[in-house]
């Protein structure tokens, strides 16, 4: 794999990117118009993009405020964490470029899976660097009451800045460098199960060869056309880099579980930029723009990247009455969610080689 390099451009005021906790929904409005009242005083460019179920809270408590609020619902847009800042955030600012771009941004909220909770964690992090010296305000909301400790505290980690209901604004003492924690989400994947089929690709091998073994067997895990043909292009998009920057073969590897299909393209390239995939190139480059539309096409994607090679994990969800005529199925555990307690063991054991 290849990174795509960006630019980023300091134009403006400094990046101010807070996160809110909140207790309830009283403390989510009040934190929340609290943020934005310089915005809506000057009617400024606002973004509002929530889980769908707080979407009619705010959509209630700032009626009447002002046409420049835009609304989107997270738990569509932000599916997958990856597809945020190249699809949601930054071309919200880019449309207000010359004026001060307000968001409010709830990534993270009770019932996200162990396996997301990476991609958001990075996601976060990220935000400071894709953002910096640009002319904005970003507000993130931390459900306190239904989030484990553990995505609480790490809340701290990728804002400057807290909100809290009865202390106001006040520094975050555990503040880390966006790219050391987007390292640490550089995670090995979970072993790839013993039954999953394989295909094994190189220069020579065509990529023809490489989309029918994806279709084939999309549809055999019960994803409908459309879909199957989202999972072709994503896959071919990462086969095809790997053809033109890497000096080894790759392999797909595909299997299915309760709920959706997985499909793996590995590697022997390094994919050594934080960024990749997260931040659209400029107008006039040809390139780096695969990354970006695999995020667009899948649920899901993890990756984990080093010298040795690089694995990218794609997560389709299959509707449960698709699913129930599949011919493939696989056992897994029903996925961990965030909230309670904080959840144990959150680092996946090695993929197997």
């Amino acid at each position: 794999m290849k990174a795509g390099g960006a630019v980023i451009a300091a134009v403006g005021e400094p990046l101010d990117h807070v996160a809110l906790l909140y207790q309830d929904a009283r403390e989510y409005v009040h934190g929340i118009r609290s943020f934005l009242a310089p915005a809506l005083a000057d009617s400024a460019p606002v973004l509002i993009a929530v889980p769908d179920d707080r979407l009619a809270l705010l959509r209630e408590a700032l009626a009447g405020v002002g046409p420049q609020i835009r609304y989107a619902d997270m738990r569509a847009a932000g599916r997958n964490p990856g597809r945020i800042l190249p699809s949601v955030l930054l071309p919200f600012a880019a449309r207000h470029q010359g004026r001060r771009a307000w968001i409010v941004g709830e990534p993270v909220w009770p019932g996200r899976t162990e396996t997301e909770y990476p991609a958001c964690l990075a996601h976060e992090a990220l935000i400071n660097a894709a953002f910096a010296g640009r002319d904005a305000a970003i507000l993130c909301p931390y459900d306190a009451a239904g989030l484990d400790a553990t995505t609480v505290a790490d809340a701290g980690r990728t804002h400057p800045t807290f909100l809290t209901d009865d202390a106001g604004r006040r520094p975050s003492g555990a503040y880390t460098a966006p790219f050391a924690v987007a390292a640490e989400c550089n995670l090995p994947l979970p072993a790839v199960p013993g039954h999953a089929e394989s295909l094994r690709y190189d220069r020579e091998a065509a990529l023809g060869e490489v989309r029918r073994f994806v279709a084939a067997n999309a549809h055999r895990a019960g994803l409908d056309a459309d879909r199957t043909d989202d999972l072709v292009l994503a896959v071919n998009e990462l086969a095809a880099n790997t053809i033109e920057h890497s000096p080894g073969p790759g392999w797909v590897r595909w299997w299915a579980e309760p709920g959706q299909v997985i499909y793996q393209v590995e590697d022997s390239g390094h994919l050594d930029d934080p960024l990749a995939g997260r931040i659209p190139p400029a107008g006039d480059v040809t390139g780096g723009r695969g990354l970006i539309l695999v995020h667009q096409l899948c649920d899901l994607v993890r990756i984990h990247t080093g010298p040795s090679g690089t694995d990218i994990r794609l997560f389709l969800s299959v509707p449960p009455e698709r699913a129930s005529r599949a011919s493939v199925t696989s056992p897994a555990s029903p996925a961990r969610q965030l909230g309670g307690a904080a959840p144990a063991g959150r680092t996946p054991t090695p993929t197997a080689p």
